[in-house]
């Protein structure tokens, strides 16, 4: 796995908080409807934190 940095982990983190309660929403700005899938909600932490899917593959 890639080394992340701090910021990154935190933004991940965060992101995966909000997926866990519930309130985590797809789309731009939050627009779309919540998020029911942990994958999705993992591709959403990893973009959010501008860390590619690959880069955290290794």
């Amino acid at each position: 796995m890639a080394k992340q940095t701090k910021k990154q982990e935190d933004k991940i983190e965060k992101v995966m908080h909000e997926f866990k309660e519930g309130t985590l929403k797809s789309g731009k700005d939050g627009v779309g409807g919540k998020v029911k899938n942990p994958k999705q909600a993992l591709a959403i932490a990893l973009s959010e934190a501008g860390v590619s899917k690959k880069e955290s593959e290794k």
